[in-house]
């Protein structure tokens, strides 16, 4: 990454050990992301293909705010959350190629990324249809006396569908541990926010059930931290969900196969220069925590991940035929139930 000169108000608000967790993170989501491009662009897997550059500080600050036992539920551009939450990205670059040993066992692609082991109950390929399963979830954590949160994440297309409003209603009314968090990143596909509504400002969506709601700024990792880490404590002491509108970017489009005429170049240009990765080294550097030959270790090894978990799905197997019926249903004894 290239460094530009450190701004006045750029001062670091956390430790060097979240800045340089951030930057290696948030650094590996951009190079996987980078290289899932191209390797679609080559043919290697099909399907659909959503990648979440531009929005990686959102993802980087709600992990560093989280805690282990929270659960996060997002849609289908969902590449970032597992690697953000520390899932190996070998299982997820296999999972794009179909192949047995990906996190869905070759069978959910790039829309069904799961990781039980980090607590990530998965992309959603139905859009808005995360809301509520991810309010169950949080349910669940309530029902059985935990004190962990469920992360729910939507696009800003998603806040129009019906299941929201059924969803932030149940649970304001029974304060569930839930936290909402709109990625803002100001197109549903090819349609701007403005087109779709003319409450802009969808943090309001969430007072009609008077649930707390703010506006993020999601181009900065500590701002993301700070929202996430208030609405957390909130639904762990009961009070119940909080709607966070966090304004974001796609630097890409809404899939590989958009042409992203509904834009100009000039708007995008706009906001990379907000970047968070370049925000992140420009404070690393500024305050001399690693050195330029540190910096370069960050780089090979972000390089060699990408490089080793290509070579991991290119060399791993297709699942065999007898797996097409499998992880479809489950054998359950419910004793309870009289048979007729």
């Amino acid at each position: 990454m290239c460094a530009k000169a450190v701004k006045s108000s750029e001062k670091p608000k956390f430790s060097k050990e979240t800045y340089v967790k951030w930057y290696k993170d948030m650094l590996l989501i951009r190079k996987f992301e980078d290289k899932t491009g191209q390797l679609y662009i080559q043919q290697k897997f099909g399907g659909f293909c959503h990648l979440y550059i531009g929005q990686e500080a959102i993802v980087v600050g709600t992990a560093s705010a989280c805690q282990p036992g929270d659960k996060h539920m997002t849609a289908y551009r969902d590449h970032a959350h597992p690697i953000a939450l520390g899932t190996n990205p070998r299982v997820l670059m296999a999972e794009l190629y179909g192949r047995s040993t990906g996190c869905s066992k070759g069978k959910g692609g790039s829309m069904h990324f799961f990781d039980k082991e980090v607590n990530f109950m998965g992309g959603h390929g139905i859009v808005g249809a995360q809301i509520g399963m991810g309010a169950g979830v949080a349910f669940a954590e309530m029902y059985n006396g935990t004190k962990n949160v469920a992360f729910v994440s939507m696009g800003d297309g998603a806040v129009r569908q019906g299941m929201l409003h059924e969803t932030f209603n149940m649970a304001m009314n029974w304060k569930i541990p839930v936290i909402f968090i709109i990625e803002n990143n100001n197109y549903a596909m090819g349609t701007s926010v403005e087109r779709t509504t003319n409450v802009t400002d969808l943090s309001q969506i969430g007072l009609s059930y008077q649930m707390p709601s703010k506006i993020v700024n999601g181009m900065r990792p500590e701002a993301v931290h700070e929202a996430i880490e208030e609405a957390a404590t909130r639904a762990r002491n009961g009070e119940g969900p909080t709607l966070l509108d966090i304004r974001t970017y796609r630097y890409k489009g809404h899939s590989m196969s958009d042409p992203q005429k509904y834009r100009t170049k000039d708007e995008v240009s706009e906001w990379i220069e907000q970047d968070p990765i370049e925000h992140c080294l420009r404070i690393i550097q500024a305050q001399k925590w690693l050195t330029e030959a540190e910096l370069s270790e960050i780089d090979a090894w972000v390089k060699k991940e990408v490089e080793e978990s290509v070579a991991f799905a290119e060399n791993s197997p297709y699942p065999e035929a007898h797996e097409l019926y499998e992880d479809v249903y489950t054998q359950a004894d419910y004793p309870y139930i009289k048979e007729y």
